[in-house]
């Protein structure tokens, strides 16, 4: 493993406790030039463990390397998450990768989600040479992802944790609802939540899906019958284990 700082100096560095400087660990098993950016859910508020480094491993296993990103949480300011997420997209190409993903779990996929729709948006004001790099990732992959910040099928605490005081801001939850900023290029995408999700509806994908087909980007989903959220890898369940499996092919058939 090893940890890389985004910044010397981050942007937003004001908005934080004890100075938050945002990172990524690397996950290398070999020299292929492609790479998956993992990001952790937690409601914009913390960032679980086991949707981090367990993750990475599991691509690791599959010939696929990782990095496991390491993005500001409550407090925080608005963009701060964005930034951190296309900085880590441009850092890892400059570090030679060619082909980058991301994946995120919940509010970690809605970071990796936004990764995906707003990656034209200038979300921090460039610093340095590797910020000419491409924001745009190859691909995304959200698991039981919070898509929207609408007020239907939305978890109200991530929108309110990332917004705080302008959470009920008519512009910023459009800007931040990531079904509707779809476009055709739109990066390919992954998908999959449960049914039985009480914590944010699995209707976040099927309104996502919804968009992705209308603006013909290709799409993969999966909604499994059973399992609450929060739930990683799964591996106790098969049917939801089944997920990164479908994930890795959904990557290789990519060239990842």
């Amino acid at each position: 493993m090893k940890k890389i700082y985004l910044w010397e100096n981050p942007p937003y560095i004001s908005f934080t406790n004890n100075n938050f400087n945002p990172s990524i660990t690397e996950f290398k098993v070999n020299d292929n030039k492609t790479a998956v950016i993992v990001c952790p859910g937690g409601g914009y508020l913390g960032k679980a463990p086991h949707e981090g480094e367990p993750i990475a491993r599991m691509f690791n296993e599959n010939g696929i390397n990782a990095f496991v990103l390491d993005y500001n949480v409550k407090p925080c300011h608005k963009f701060a998450p964005l930034s951190d997420i296309q900085r880590a997209i441009r850092v890892v190409r400059s570090l030679g990768y060619e082909k980058v993903a991301t994946l995120g779990f919940s509010a970690g996929g809605h970071l990796c989600a936004t990764s995906g729709t707003l990656y034209n948006f200038e979300a921090y004001e460039k610093k340095d040479d590797i910020d000419s790099l491409n924001a745009r990732p190859d691909a995304f992959m959200p698991c039981y992802p919070v898509i929207t910040f609408g007020k239907k099928y939305s978890h109200k605490g991530s929108r309110i944790a990332l917004l705080g005081d302008e959470h009920e801001d008519p512009a910023l939850i459009k800007m931040f609802s990531n079904e509707k900023n779809v476009t055709k290029d739109t990066p390919p995408c992954f998908m999959w939540h449960t049914t039985e999700d009480d914590c944010v509806p699995p209707n976040n994908c099927l309104i996502f899906a919804k968009a992705l087909g209308e603006h013909k980007v290709p799409y993969e989903l999966h909604i499994y019958p059973r399992g609450c959220h929060g739930m990683g890898l799964a591996y106790d369940k098969k049917d939801v284990g089944t997920w990164s499996k479908n994930a890795v092919t959904f990557l290789k058939e990519l060239g990842f």
